[in-house]
């Protein structure tokens, strides 16, 4: 795939602008608690950390949301939090992000998911969850599927941001890709291998390397074995599109009719991968509603990855920064000619 050429990239990104997307699935507080690490604990053999500093985001299908919004798009976010300080602290953290939310309160049965980092010199030392994963109860799944209903005539394209916590159900899936379809309004999945029988003709689904190795039920050792791979989940889903994020090997988009195209990963330095997938699926899904292209609406996905890989913690891509990496890969291409 050739590197997307600036001019046109600057066309798309004052498309995207003001793009309303709806965007649906599992919520979450990412927590990052900072410190120092300078001696080795008695009681075990693992570090002791000084806390410095302690910094809250919102994940999951939050950090898409959030990421539309940084890239000037219109975010309506559907989830499911509990009734506890973590649901009463991303609600501040939408509203001050720009983020519309139709957050479903589940009560007290049911605690926001918030994961825990803890990072010292830049390097995370661990992470620990609190959270219920089971399916939400049919009450619940109602609720939201009555805002789908209300929201989807407003979005351009759709998102299912699936991290397995339960809000990506069965009749969730089927409900909101019959009624996308009936408008010819995309539908993009990150997905989970576990859910992936749901996710049959979704538009876009966006599945990782290893995602990619157990849906398909194969290891991919090279560049056949991916192709192979690629042209089975597209068959197996039913899906227009199958892009499959490599990691530091870049992207692979699989399309219905067409030879696979392959872009290069490009990222000044990469301090954490975090939310990485959920920038590239934000990009990919805003770029699709202002009428790109997919396989510019990747491209661009994924310089958008390599902004935010470069920043440590659940992060976002701007405009002006995502232009940038753009630049840069023109001005290598033309270089290697």
């Amino acid at each position: 795939m050739r590197p997307l050429a600036p001019a046109r990239a600057r066309r798309l990104l004052a498309a995207m602008c003001g793009r309303p997307l709806l965007v649906i699935g599992d919520v979450m507080l990412d927590e990052f608690v900072w410190g120092k690490v300078a001696r080795i604990s008695p009681e075990a053999p693992v570090p002791v950390v000084a806390v410095t500093s302690e910094s809250w985001q919102v994940g999951g299908a939050g950090n898409v949301a959030r990421n539309v919004r940084a890239l000037r798009g219109d975010a309506l976010l559907l989830g499911v939090v509990g009734r506890d300080a973590a649901a009463q602290r991303i609600r501040g953290e939408l509203e001050a992000s720009g983020v519309r939310s139709g957050l479903v309160n589940a009560g007290d049965g049911r605690p926001t998911t918030v994961k825990t980092r803890i990072i010292a010199h830049q390097q995370q030392i661990v992470r620990t969850d609190r959270e219920t994963a089971e399916a939400v109860p049919p009450a619940i799944e109602a609720e939201l599927l009555a805002h789908v209903s209300e929201e989807l005539p407003r979005a351009a394209a759709v998102i299912v941001s699936d991290y397995q916590k339960g809000v990506v159900t069965p009749r969730l899936m089927r409900a909101v890709i019959a009624a996308a379809r009936r408008r010819r309004v995309p539908v993009l999945v990150d997905p989970k291998v576990r859910h992936f029988a749901l996710y049959r003709h979704a538009s876009v689904v966006t599945p990782n390397l290893a995602e990619a190795e157990q849906a398909a039920g194969m290891r991919i050792r090279d560049a056949d074995d991916l192709v192979v791979a690629g042209q089975k989940l597209l068959k197996v889903l039913a899906a227009e599109a199958v892009l499959i994020t490599r990691g530091e090997q870049g992207m692979s988009l699989f399309c219905r009719g067409q030879r696979p195209a392959h872009v290069a990963a490009f990222a000044r330095e990469v301090y954490d991968v975090t939310g990485a997938g959920d920038t590239v699926i934000a990009t990919l899904a805003l770029a699709m509603a202002a009428g790109a292209r997919i396989s510019d609406a990747a491209a661009l996905a994924n310089c958008a990855a390599g902004v935010v890989v470069g920043k440590v913690g659940t992060a976002t891509a701007s405009q002006d920064e995502v232009m940038s990496v753009v630049e840069d890969v023109a001005t290598r291409s033309r270089a290697t000619r």
